[in-house]
């Protein structure tokens, strides 16, 4: 199925203004805020926002609360951003304690939904962050016994389905940079993994060694990790992109699961059992002795992903109910967050997209990691696990 490429043209007029904006004592603010950025400990940068209605208000409130936003009026913003969405959007973000415009455009030449996106991320951006409204997630899609992988945009509009198996699917997994997935089909008996260009349509076998092939994960040189039993129990193998070069990483009696790159490629995470416990460890790409990622203070981590800017390892510990944790890459103190799993990273190194139960339904929602605001992805309807953001 052809999907129309990952970020739509879009044509924008107007200009940026940023006369006065005091940029060096701006470079020195926005670096300390990086600094001293401690998960769940961090305040929301405060915003008003007025001139916009329905769909369009409502989406650019979700996008921003979830890159650590909240709204007040205008005397008590920091920023204001004041618009207009009749017909093309029209956007101006004004920073009132430096009493700059950073900010004015009119967007024309794409959908309204796509301008409200561009908008968002050129605001972000103006204040020394990384935009993620563009962005796309994949997952998975519950359709009674079976399942299927879907995608949509970070904030669930323009979702649509990607396979057609009519079986159980899973684990979706992106290839960076490209319109294309790996992901998990029964469709040809077994548990196998297959590449889908999301482009073209195409989709060829990857993976179909006998027993279990499932939980590929891809790192920016595009080597893959994955999950395999062949050799008696699911250890940790990664390959190269054609399938060639196959290293078995693991070789251990325990069920290892859920691998994940660090973003140099020179690491791999995952879990594992010791003496019958859930740990999490990492081991080098070109294999070696696995070292463990210590997650003090929470027992049964599991799920981890490793975030863009190589600092933080997200992950799932079950200790009676499912919680969405954050540790050091080098491990130490864990921050617990929210009743979730699934945690997968958005590019910004801040967001992430997880799983939510919601009795026998599973629901996904996103995560600013240092205020721990979080919403669910409303228009995302049914019940969905698994997801994985687009890098």
């Amino acid at each position: 199925m052809k999907i129309n490429s990952l970020i739509k043209s879009i044509i924008v007029s107007g200009a940026l203004f940023g006369a006065g904006f005091g940029a060096l004592a701006q470079e020195s603010s926005i670096e300390i805020v990086k600094q001293s950025m401690k998960p769940g400990a961090e305040p929301p940068t405060w915003v008003s926002v007025s001139g916009f209605t329905g769909e369009t208000e409502s989406l650019l409130r979700l996008d921003l609360y979830v890159q650590g936003f909240n709204f007040t009026n205008a005397e008590n913003a920091q920023y204001q951003i004041i618009g207009s969405n009749s017909g093309n959007l029209q956007g101006r973000v004004t920073d009132r304690y430096n009493k700059n415009t950073l900010l004015s455009k009119a967007y024309s030449g794409a959908s309204l939904l796509q301008q409200t996106h561009a908008f968002v991320d050129e605001f972000v951006r103006a204040i020394g962050r990384q935009g993620i409204a563009q962005t796309k997630i994949a997952f998975k899609h519950d359709t009674g016994a079976n399942s299927e992988i879907h995608v949509a945009d970070f904030d669930g509009f323009d979702g649509q389905a990607v396979t057609a198996d009519n079986t159980i699917v899973a684990a979706p997994a992106w290839v960076p940079h490209k319109l294309a997935l790996y992901y998990t089909s029964y469709k040809l008996g077994n548990p196998d993994i297959f590449y889908h260009d999301l482009s073209t349509g195409q989709r060829r076998v990857f993976s179909r060694y006998s027993g279990l092939n499932t939980a590929a994960s891809v790192s920016g040189s595009g080597r893959v990790t994955m999950i395999l039993s062949k050799g008696g129990s699911p250890d940790v193998y990664d390959c190269n992109a054609d399938g060639s070069g196959l290293l078995r990483l693991t070789a251990t009696r325990a069920d290892e699961s859920s691998p994940c790159w660090s973003p140099d490629g020179e690491w791999i995470c995952y879990a594992t059992k010791v003496n019958g416990r859930r740990i999490l460890e990492k081991i080098r790409a070109t294999g070696g002795t696995p070292e463990r990622v210590s997650t003090s203070g929470v027992l049964s981590p599991s799920e981890p992903d490793w975030s863009p800017d190589g600092k933080w390892i997200a992950f799932t510990s079950q200790m009676g109910n499912f919680e969405i944790c954050v540790v050091p890459a080098n491990g130490g103190p864990v921050t617990e967050l929210v009743s979730g799993e699934d945690p997968s990273w958005a590019p910004n190194s801040r967001t992430l997209v997880f799983t939510r139960r919601e009795g026998n339904r599973r629901v996904l929602s996103l995560l600013d990691v240092p205020t721990k605001q979080y919403k669910d992805i409303s228009r995302i309807t049914g019940s969905n696990s698994q997801p994985s953001w687009a890098k």
